[in-house]
């Protein structure tokens, strides 16, 4: 019987992806203020929820714009909100 394939692996994207961070570290001239954090995940929670709390998304455009999970249950992500409500 003929061995089914798995799903492929991520680990060339994973690095790509990484290596593309540490040569771009900071998205400069853009209109957001982004900040990001790998924190625990009730940690992680909270932060988002300072966030809201502090910048108000009708006001700020405040949004988790990614976030993906790691091992050991920590979650990173990118906060992003305008510097101002003009």
């Amino acid at each position: 019987m003929a061995k089914i394939p798995g799903p492929p692996s991520f680990d060339g994207l994973k690095r790509r992806i990484e290596k593309h961070r540490q040569e771009k570290p900071a998205r400069s001239g853009g209109v957001f203020v982004r900040e990001t954090y790998c924190l625990n995940r009730p940690e992680a929670r909270a932060k988002a929820r300072e966030w809201f709390d502090a910048f108000p998304k009708a006001a700020y455009w405040t949004e988790v714009e990614s976030w993906r999970q790691l091992d050991g249950d920590r979650i990173e992500f990118t906060m992003r909100r305008l510097p101002s409500a003009d």
